[in-house]
């Protein structure tokens, strides 16, 4: 080897050195330094995201002329989509603002909760009677059933597709009985109550008659309400036709000939066609992605299994 091209033999070379640690220090900061931007700005994406989710947007503007559109979407039931505090909420919404021209309820529902039921057909004909000028159509899409109907007989006009599902008036309450699995099981049910009647219906004891014969009470009453407000809603719309009331389910033309339903319609038809406006504005009142992500990390899965269990065992539902 040369002993010229030795570093020894160079008298530069430890300037040299330095010089390539030192670059090598500096580029290893700017690389530092752009990860750190770029982690930065990834979280301030991830937050904007988070900000953009959680406002509803639509292309209609509150100050132009339009229809007010509300979403009553599956069960109706406390803490649902189509809880009656959601439904009320955007209902007063709807009606409250100045430039909506009409309000349009989309219905695609079975049923549910007799009384958060009732405490929408009652506020929507409260509002009703507030604005007289503002009328209230509902669109039933597939089903509108039981409950759905008892919020549905509120409208001014009912609009059907010729095969939607329309009808279920009646009151059911269901359950389970296990007294004979527990035998088998060799369980014994041990249920201590102060209150002869207070294991009413309890699906873990044997049926007794005279509950059986209250719960049917309990039912017809219900049942005689529902009545009362389709016919208050329907009027001489009805056809004289005791099946009506029966629990039985119709198409969406066959409904019109009884009188639960008063034509065919979208929101778009009774916008355009009805209303005279091709603006529709939607009022629903929607949980967010950061508040459904939010419930979806918390107790809500719980909380939906318990309700669950608990109405499967004594609940009354209008579907």
């Amino acid at each position: 080897m040369d002993n010229s091209q030795r570093p020894d033999n160079d008298p530069a070379w430890e300037r040299k050195t330095l010089e390539k640690l030192a670059f090598a220090t500096l580029s290893e900061q700017r690389a530092r330094r752009r990860w750190g931007i770029f982690f930065k700005l990834l979280g301030f994406g991830y937050l904007a995201f988070i900000l953009f989710a959680m406002v509803e947007w639509d292309s209609t503007k509150v100050e132009d002329k339009h229809v007010a559109m509300i979403d009553l979407q599956g069960v109706i039931a406390p803490k649902a989509e189509a809880s009656a505090e959601s439904l009320i909420s955007a209902l007063n919404a709807a009606f409250d603002a100045p430039n909506s021209q009409a309000v349009v309820l989309r219905i695609n529902s079975p049923g549910g909760s007799p009384v958060q039921a009732g405490m929408v057909n009652d506020e929507i004909r409260r509002l009703r009677a507030k604005f007289p000028d503002k009328p209230l159509y509902a669109v039933v899409e597939d089903v509108c059933a039981s409950g759905g109907y008892y919020v549905a007989a509120a409208a001014d006009r009912i609009y059907v597709n010729k095969a939607s599902v329309v009808g279920s008036i009646g009151v059911l309450m269901d359950g389970f009985g296990f007294t004979g699995t527990m035998e088998k099981l060799g369980v014994e049910r041990r249920l201590l109550t102060a209150g002869e009647n207070k294991g009413f219906l309890d699906p873990f004891s044997p049926q007794a008659e005279e509950h059986k014969a209250h719960a049917r009470v309990l039912l017809a009453d219900i049942h005689a309400q529902f009545i009362e407000v389709v016919k208050a809603g329907r009027g001489e719309r009805l056809k004289d036709n005791p099946e009506i009331f029966s629990g039985l389910m119709w198409t969406g033309a066959q409904s019109i000939q009884l009188g639960l339903a008063d034509d065919f319609g979208t929101v778009e038809s009774v916008a355009r066609d009805v209303v005279k406006l091709e603006n529709v504005l939607d009022y629903s009142v929607k949980e967010n992605i950061a508040e459904r992500f939010a419930k979806r990390l918390g107790a809500g899965a719980v909380d939906s299994f318990w309700r669950g269990f608990s109405s499967s065992a004594s609940g009354v539902r209008l579907n």
